[in-house]
């Protein structure tokens, strides 16, 4: 049975995967969700001898219905190549108990790369199915990983351009030269002054401007989204979590059948919300642990099930994680609602309006399978050192926030635990420097950094790193966050 699309926010007509991977956002500014979960038909047994690439069919198949076998395995093909610097694409490492699953061994070194590899694909192939002529404009705001990881996905793909926002002093230095350095004539980078929920919301009521639109159309322009709220980034997502069981097979950490935990490092909430879909699908996942820095809005909602944005917005060493509006919980929410539109809209509405919601006590019991912890700017430079003192590996900040939960409240529980690892330490070489000894590397630039990292590591300085150390930059322009669109219509020419 082939699944379709439908909004969380109105029982209108449902789409097909290809039109809702084109439309990005749904047209009443809701999410687009499967009408029902698949069951994953590959035995488990079967797993461990399954590469990434056949791993990735066999799940992108039940979502992605309406493309053909011919089609599907072709972007899978190209998506999953040498991008990646390891065969694997996502390898397993155990250290120290845990097995953190490697998610940035990508062409930019986080793990946005694992959807935005096949996106531009997915939709250029979802654009020729439904006969679309107008170039395609992606619209993304990003805090700080799905920015070039779109940029480097889309830079110079036929039929499309890319515009990105990212907030001006709110991303890491090595994440901002990353963006700005970026080639490809239909690629454009902005950044604001405001935090990335400001980037966020400017790009939604873009995206809901229907007078915007129509201008754009009447220029030859649709919009489309790379940003997590697109359903061709999600379906990719669940693939690693059924590899990271199949791998767990072949090195015989568990037994076919055997439940595990996942701790996520989360902000926007669509890592993990792959991981619940993984679950439902059949992947023995027993508990989700969901991770946050100190904007820990999240771990309040599953705390208390009340979720309040109005709170300070911090900057902190896990930068991606600087959120406090998590768009993809919208999909959960709408779950646990009974696939309640109606109550979905209610509840989204009163979170633009006044900032906040609280669920019912029956919504909450469908969280049972999630459980929350965070870690404070102290507590993840700590794990950082612990965990490369102890087990001589090196991890991000993001990386290092799962950890904490994953030791505070995972590592006693009995099952195996997959601690989700999202970005390269090169990524963020100041923030792991620092929590190692900092005496030693304050003095120190970014780039040499780098170098002294290496020393630590002894894993290859990455070539996403490389290549932007004497990069020119190519983007520099900078708005206010009321600005958003007149800077869009400009680069449009509308």
């Amino acid at each position: 049975m082939d699944i379709m699309y439908k909004s969380t926010r109105s029982k209108g007509e449902k789409v097909t995967a290809s039109q809702a991977i084109l439309k990005g956002l749904a047209d009443d500014g809701g999410l687009f969700v499967p009408d029902f979960l698949p069951a994953f038909d590959v035995p488990l047994s079967r797993l461990p001898e399954m590469d990434y690439r056949e791993t990735a069919y066999e799940v992108m198949k039940l979502f992605l219905s309406d493309f053909t076998e011919e089609e599907l395995k072709a972007c899978i093909h190209d998506a999953y190549d040498d991008k990646f610097d390891t065969e694997e694409i996502a390898p397993l490492v155990k250290k120290d108990g845990a097995y953190y699953l490697e998610l940035f061994h990508g062409r930019t070194i986080a793990f946005k790369d694992m959807a935005l590899s096949i996106l531009p694909y997915l939709m250029t192939t979802a654009a020729k199915k439904n006969g679309v002529k107008n170039e395609i404009v992606i619209l993304t705001a990003t805090s700080g990983d799905t920015g070039k990881a779109a940029l480097a996905g889309f830079a110079d793909v036929p039929g499309t351009s890319i515009i990105v926002f990212y907030p001006k002093n709110g991303v890491s230095p090595i994440q901002e030269k990353q963006m700005v350095t970026q080639r490809g004539a239909n690629t454009n980078v902005i950044g604001i002054t405001g935090n990335f929920d400001d980037a966020q919301t400017g790009v939604k009521q873009m995206f809901h401007s229907k007078e915007l639109a129509e201008r754009m159309g009447e220029k030859g322009y649709q919009f489309s989204s790379a940003n997590s709220i697109n359903i061709g980034r999600l379906v990719p997502q669940i693939v690693y979590y059924v590899y990271a069981y199949g791998q767990l097979l072949k090195q015989g950490g568990i037994e076919v059948g055997e439940k595990i935990n996942v701790v996520v490092p989360t902000g926007n909430f669509g890592n993990i919300l792959a991981a619940y879909y993984a679950k439902h699908m059949g992947i023995p996942i027993e508990m989700l642990f969901c991770a946050s820095n100190e904007n820990k809005v999240l771990f309040d909602f599953f705390q208390t099930g009340k979720y309040d944005r109005k709170r300070e917005f911090i900057l902190t060493s896990s930068p991606s994680m600087d959120i406090l509006i998590s768009s993809n919980l919208e999909r959960l929410i709408y779950r646990i609602a009974g696939e309640d539109a109606d109550r979905t809209k209610a509840l989204m509405d009163a979170l633009s309006g006044e900032g906040e919601y609280e669920i019912t006590q029956e919504m909450r019991e469908g969280l049972s399978c999630f459980e929350a912890g965070f870690a404070t700017e102290e507590e993840t430079a700590e794990t950082i050192r612990n965990v490369y003192r102890g087990a001589d590996y090196i991890i991000d900040p993001h990386t290092a926030v799962a950890a904490h939960v994953y030791y505070e409240k995972a590592k006693d529980r009995g099952q195996k635990t997959v601690v989700v690892s999202t970005a390269s330490p090169y990524k963020f070489t100041r923030s792991v420097t620092d929590a190692i000894d900092r005496e030693k590397y304050d003095k120190m630039t970014d780039f040499e950094l780098v170098d002294e990292l290496y020393k630590l590591s002894g894993v290859s300085v990455p070539a996403a790193i490389e290549e932007i150390r004497t990069a020119p930059v190519l983007h520099d322009t900078v708005c206010d966050k009321s600005e958003m669109q007149a800077a869009v219509e400009r680069i449009l020419g509308l």
